[in-house]
């Protein structure tokens, strides 16, 4: 493309108003991609070994070009300009859906080019499923959403069963500061549910004014907006926003990092205005405060992994500053736990890899969700850690399921139960 100037608007451009709103500024990113295939790999100051240098799980396990981010770019400028049809390939849906949405391409790319490839395939989604072009292992999941306004496709009567026993105020009844929030699948997951019983249990802990939903609580609809269903995603966002205001919430405390990105980031592209606070920061601020204290010992030897929406997904980019995120509030934590001893992975912060529950892989190809799980699970046993510790039950969720699969002796915590064996 040397020497050429970008070609204007053509009588391609399609009519309908999704295209009118998107159309421009997605095929400028998409033909401004010099495919420099840095989006395959982490940043090469980063790069500590061969071994742990790839950034892209799809791009690493498929290893065709049309499974990085250049390669779906490529196919995204093909639909725009009409030289692409969805019926010209049987893979189209394979290669756009084999992606964890994890956003290191995004974050690699940003720091060459300031271009938005994640942006511009999670639009491309939107647009197949408005379109009528689906999954049908993402369809089951999102008729289930429509239904019980969870993610799980579960009764939504049972969604509260994790706070049986717990004291904390029902925000369907009273009104609190601060609400907590579960999520799906901390809700559902009975071997998850220690997590969020934690979470609030500390908070109470402290005097903190803390109220749940229960069985009213709903979807926040971030794993919806990956897949492509923007309706179901703003459905979500309007309830939400309707349950905490009458609850008379000012802050929303998550320990799901993809309802943490979807408050967060998605809900202002809607107009909704939450305070939004992962658990990690209010613990992280607790325990400088002195009113968390830990004085009991954990003789551990942990790793972090940092989930991909805490992290580089968590907050706008703003160019010529280091992709942001939440990265130092669960290492500080865990530093300040007696005994613990902290050993990185390779790739960490805004270069870390993947745990592979994203985008709806997870739900629509398992095999490629633990294979990306059982390559950080790799990582993280190279550094001779006892256990891998995160910060979002998804993580931990793909992390246990191949553990077990594979008979691996390392064991999974979440930040906050690693703060539990600190507490006297």
């Amino acid at each position: 493309m040397a020497g050429e100037s970008m070609p204007q608007k053509t009588k391609v451009l399609p009519k309908d108003d999704y295209y009118r709103k998107y159309y421009w500024d997605l095929r400028k990113d998409a033909w401004n991609c010099t495919r420099c295939s840095c989006c395959k790999w982490i940043d090469s100051w980063d790069v500590k070994s061969a071994r742990f240098a790839y950034a892209c799980p799809s791009s690493a396990r498929y290893l065709f070009d049309a499974y990085s981010c250049q390669g779906r770019m490529d196919i995204a400028l093909a639909l725009l300009d009409g030289k692409l049809q969805y019926s010209d390939s049987e893979s189209l849906l394979d290669i756009i859906y084999k992606c964890d949405t994890c956003g290191n391409c995004d974050a690699s790319c940003k720091r060459v080019q300031d271009l938005q490839p994640l942006k511009v395939m999670l639009e491309i989604r939107a647009k197949l499923v408005e379109d009528g072009h689906f999954l049908p292992a993402h369809k089951a999941v999102i008729d289930g959403l429509k239904k019980e306004n969870n993610m799980m496709q579960r009764p939504r009567s049972q969604r509260g069963n994790w706070t049986m026993g717990l004291k904390a105020k029902d925000l369907t009844k009273e009104k609190a500061k601060v609400a907590y929030h579960a999520g799906c699948l901390l809700s559902y997951d009975e071997g998850l549910w220690k997590v969020a019983r934690v979470a609030v249990t500390l908070l109470n802990s402290v005097g903190v004014d803390v109220g749940i939903m229960g069985q009213a609580e709903m979807c926040c609809g971030g794993r919806a907006y990956d897949m492509g269903y923007r309706a179901d995603f703003t459905r979500l966002a309007h309830l939400n926003e309707e349950a905490f205001k009458k609850a008379g919430v000012d802050t929303v405390v998550v320990s799901c990092a993809g309802c943490y990105r979807a408050f967060k980031l998605l809900y202002p592209e809607l107009g909704k205005k939450l305070k939004i606070v992962h658990i990690l920061e209010y613990v992280d601020f607790l325990i400088k405060e002195g009113k968390i204290e830990l004085t009991k010992k954990a003789p551990l030897k942990l790793t972090y992994h940092d989930p991909c929406r805490l992290g580089r997904l968590s907050r706008p980019y703003v160019p010529g500053e280091s992709i942001g995120g939440i990265y130092e509030p669960p290492r500080e934590i865990l530093r300040a736990v007696p005994g613990v001893e902290l050993v990185e992975m390779e790739r960490i912060k805004e270069s870390a890899w993947c745990c592979g529950a994203g985008g709806g892989v997870r739900e629509a190809y398992p095999d490629f969700s633990f294979w990306t799980a059982a390559q950080r699970i790799e990582e993280a046993k190279a550094t001779g850690a006892e256990a891998i510790v995160t910060a979002c039950p998804w993580c931990m969720k793909n992390f246990a399921d191949v553990i077990k699969k594979q008979g691996e002796k390392l064991r999974v915590y979440d930040v906050l139960q690693v703060v539990q064996k600190g507490v006297r």
